[in-house]
């Protein structure tokens, strides 16, 4: 049995050139590994605590020496001589080490490097790869090359990940789930490519946002849907047949005084009226999903769209939901919602990320890995979306090495699946 014999933290920085943190674990069987915590920019109210110095010396008090020295300094002591195999007892720990509700004593980014440090080093030590590793000890998902997750890609970026035109986040494009991995991604790539192409024609910004998405200067939410319309028109696949639009609103980013404004519409909508306007969205393009539709506290809004919409489209709770088990349990019970992101660093540690997946899964919700906007080139939740059973994985456009890590990686193990199964 092999045992941590190190535990060692330290500030690195993301994808949108801030610090976050890098924690090391090696075992005395030598195993060694190394995960890095990504960060949102679009983040739940509910999530838990994100430890930063708040110095505006360093990093305009971005830097996170605070969280690792809460690893070098405290943690380390606990985790160091533990059976890196017994994930659930080790966060356990970690929880009853950190005493808060939202882990704001240590920080979930400081507590996620280790949990998740010490996933992957207790499935090197087991001789298994991380999502075989996560297949056998939670038994949610035995992966094939024919059932991994389908990939959501963000081909343009609006809200806080875009260039502050569009008041939606994300404008998506989601193959068919009849495509393979590797099919899915092909289709995913010709049209970022396709999408690319038509703005140019049109004269428009084709920059890059936080997602490797494009951020281009638009009119309102509905011409960023017809851009991906045209560009797969433009394309040998035909829409709601080899691939469907998605959206995420992100409405909490735009509700002020419970009114959402939207330069689709003239005058301010309660969330009645927002839902109707999403409804009505739907009957146009046959939208697969809609993310945070409304406002995380707008509990009565969601159950209103839930009900109109719930049979024909995903509605996915991300800032409602924030990967707590308990704000899931009270979506199920007001039937608020039918689909679930998941992001392990919303929460704190991999085992309450699982058991999220697990309560989603109980009651017929379907599931999403996701990245976040600010993030490493770290391709943990390949892995992780692999090995729990994820229907989806959202990990943004496929460009951009943060991003395109984490497609490769689900391309490597479609390949091995397709090995061990030959």
């Amino acid at each position: 049995m092999a045992l941590v014999k190190s535990v060692y933290a330290r500030e690195i920085l993301d994808s949108r050139g801030n610090p976050t943190i890098e924690t090391t674990i090696w075992t005395d069987s030598d195993h060694g590994s190394v995960a890095s915590i990504p960060s949102g920019a679009s983040t739940g109210k509910f999530e838990a605590v994100e430890l930063r110095d708040n110095d505006i010396h360093r990093f305009g008090g971005m830097g996170v020496l605070k969280a690792v020295e809460n690893v070098n300094q405290i943690i380390s002591k606990y985790v160091i001589g533990q059976d890196p195999t017994k994930q659930n007892a080790i966060d356990q720990m970690l929880l009853d080490i950190d005493g808060t509700p939202n882990k704001s004593k240590l920080g979930a980014n400081a507590i996620l490097s280790v949990s998740q440090a010490i996933c992957e080093v207790g499935a090197a030590s087991s001789g298994l790869a991380t999502f075989e590793y996560l297949s056998q000890k939670y038994g949610l998902n035995k992966p094939s090359p024919l059932n991994l997750p389908t990939p959501i890609f963000n081909l343009i970026n609006g809200g806080k990940h875009g260039a502050g035109n569009l008041e939606f986040q994300e404008f998506h494009v989601i193959p068919s789930s009849r495509k393979t991995f590797s099919e899915g991604l092909s289709l995913g790539t010709d049209l970022y490519h396709l999408l690319k192409q038509v703005l140019i024609d049109k004269k428009a910004i084709h920059s890059v946002g936080d997602e490797g998405g494009y951020a281009p200067n638009l009119f309102s939410n509905t011409d960023a849907i017809e851009l991906l319309v045209e560009a797969i028109e433009g394309s040998q696949y035909k829409i709601n047949a080899d691939v469907f639009l998605g959206l995420d609103v992100a409405a909490s980013s735009i509700v002020k005084g419970g009114k959402y404004k939207i330069s689709d519409v003239k005058e301010a909508m309660d969330g009645k009226g927002l839902a109707d306007f999403l409804i009505d969205l739907n009957k146009k393009y046959n939208l697969l999903s809609i993310e945070d539709p409304l406002d995380q506290d707008d509990w009565e809004s969601w159950t209103y769209i839930n009900g109109d919409l719930g049979k024909q489209v995903m509605l996915v709770g991300d800032d409602l939901l924030v990967t707590n088990k308990t704000r899931l349990q009270e979506a199920i019970s007001k039937n608020a919602c039918n689909a679930v992101l998941v992001k392990p660093n919303q929460i704190g540690t991999i085992s309450e990320a699982v058991s999220v997946v697990k309560t989603a899964k109980l009651h017929g919700m379907s599931t999403i890995a996701s990245h976040r906007s600010g993030d490493t080139d770290e391709d943990f939740m390949a892995d992780f979306a692999v090995g729990v059973g994820t229907d989806f994985v959202k990990f943004g456009a496929p460009g951009r090495g943060e991003r395109v890590s984490k497609y490769n990686r689900l391309l490597f193990i479609e390949e091995y699946l397709k090995s061990k199964n030959a």
